[in-house]
């Protein structure tokens, strides 16, 4: 790495917004990697920013740590990853995130219509859950979880 193009810690947590302990424990679990200098100090390459920006962007669509590790490492090592790079990672998804909108969506929706069964009230409980049939299908406010509603 080109000492001159290098970034500190300081650096990249401004650059990134992500605190220098996150980028400790990133380093860690080997999700990104630093030089040392002869007196022990981290030094980054500027392409870090990306691998942070892409990490943070996937834990916001809800990949866990072990996902974004194992996706980072089919990019390349030998040179800064492209656009393509991205999109072909970030493919495989799209259909986990269109399912979380929609499970985002039933959320929104049932801020004014649902409660525990599914039914803000009793008497619309009683049109729409006769004889508790959400109940049947097992605990939790079942037609939030993606349960349709019968008649």
């Amino acid at each position: 790495m080109d000492r001159t193009d290098a970034l500190t810690i300081a650096d990249v947590a401004r650059r990134s917004g992500v605190a220098a302990s996150a980028l400790r424990f990133y380093e860690q679990r080997s999700l990104i990697a630093s030089e040392r200098t002869a007196a022990g100090h981290r030094r980054f390459p500027r392409a870090v920013l990306r691998r942070i920006a892409f990490i943070v962007f996937a834990q916001r669509i809800g990949l866990s740590l072990e996902e974004i590790s194992e996706a980072l490492v089919s990019l390349p090592h030998n040179r800064v990853p492209e656009r393509a790079d991205w999109a072909k990672l970030s493919a495989s998804w799209r259909g986990r995130l269109d399912a979380r909108i929609g499970e985002l969506q039933r959320l929104k929706s049932g801020l004014t219509e649902c409660i525990g069964c599914g039914c803000l009230s009793l008497q619309t409980c009683r049109l729409a859950n006769a004889e508790d049939r959400a109940g049947k299908a097992g605990p939790g406010a079942r037609y939030l979880l993606g349960n349709e509603r019968r008649p």
